[in-house]
């Protein structure tokens, strides 16, 4: 792992491959009575947010935590940023408070990377997403979910009613990915893409034309503007939302055409091959992009994303800070003799 996750594309396969396994031994975590591990003791993380979170913001604090680093939440609202305070001063702040690690989320696409090349802080720099840009965490976990089900499912071919398995060691190679939405303001779907096609999968972007970005023909995947010609050949599908705060302008004539033209239903959803599943990075639109019907069934993993995402940011955070020794020890004790008692 390098010193700083800026970008997906910073990740080789062999660098993807090592936090979704981090990722697996850490989840294991999580089913112990305590959930704590002491790896992390003495560090601090700070969690640098200029813009509003919920889950990553949560899901980052609790990584931390449960690797018992000392955490620091940092919000832009109530701080001297809303008094003008620039990034580089709240940098050096952070730097003169010994932070080790600083997980940033900010308005301004390239923000995280100048805080890393800046030479303001000397801890490690974690991009939490950047303005329309990428959000490198949430392309780590969405693969995590996908590799469970598509990849660690058990002998005789994935099914969603299977439940996840342990896809450890593998990636994603000839499974194909569907990417549907607003892929224009989306950070989370170009993280994907870049991520996705490193582990070897087939993505596609389906959308409308005025929600496609300029360029996206030079991106590693193909593109559709027709959701039910490539739902029945989709291992996994994800809905983006419509992110309405971003637009200055009309990207479609309304709501409801929207959601019919682009929106998962269930009879769309039936379309689908048996294994695959319906994922959502989060806050849904339920009656936008995807149905209730569709977003509280079997086959949406909305809620396994969260949990996931915990053990991900887990595993960039060791590796980032914690060195190369195993996440877990797992060897039993050494016997006791004669020739190793200290007594």
């Amino acid at each position: 792992m390098k010193r700083h996750l800026i970008s997906a594309a910073d990740l080789t396969r062999d660098d993807a491959i090592l936090v979704l396994d981090t990722a697996e031994e850490m989840a294991r975590v999580a089913d112990r009575p305590i959930k704590k591990l002491p790896t992390l003791r003495g560090r601090t993380v700070v969690n640098l947010f200029f813009e509003d979170s919920t889950r990553t913001r949560i899901s980052f604090e609790a990584a931390a935590k449960r690797l018992s680093a000392d955490v620091i939440n940092f919000s832009a609202k109530g701080s001297s940023v809303s008094k003008g305070e620039s990034l580089k001063d709240t940098a050096l702040t952070l730097e003169a408070m010994g932070a080790d690690a600083v997980v940033i989320r900010h308005g301004s696409s390239g923000a995280p990377h100048r805080l890393a090349t800046s030479g303001w802080i000397g801890g490690s720099v974690v991009n939490a997403g950047d303005g329309t840009h990428e959000h490198p965490t949430q392309a780590l976990l969405d693969a995590f979910t996908m590799r469970r089900h598509l990849a660690g499912a058990k002998d005789g071919g994935p099914t969603f009613h299977q439940g996840p398995g342990d896809g450890s060691g593998r990636d994603l190679a000839g499974r194909r990915i569907t990417i549907v939405g607003d892929i224009l303001h989306s950070r989370v779907a170009r993280s994907n893409v870049l991520l996705l096609n490193t582990l070897g999968a087939h993505v596609t972007l389906v959308a409308p034309p005025t929600l496609l970005p300029i360029g996206v023909e030079t991106w590693p995947c193909d593109v559709s503007y027709d959701l039910d010609a490539v739902l029945a050949k989709s291992d996994a599908v994800m809905m983006l939302r419509v992110q309405s705060e971003r637009m200055n302008a009309a990207f479609f004539p309304t709501e409801r055409e929207y959601s019919r033209r682009y929106g998962l239903d269930g009879a769309r959803m039936a379309a689908l091959p048996e294994h695959a599943i319906v994922m959502h990075p989060g806050p849904m639109n339920r009656g936008m992009e995807i149905t209730a019907e569709v977003a509280d069934s079997g086959r949406c993993t909305v809620v396994e994303q969260v949990a996931n995402g915990v053990s991900i940011r887990m595993a960039v955070l060791y590796l980032l800070l914690g060195g190369n020794e195993p996440a877990i020890t797992t060897a039993a004790p050494a016997a006791r003799t004669e020739e190793n008692d200290p007594s």
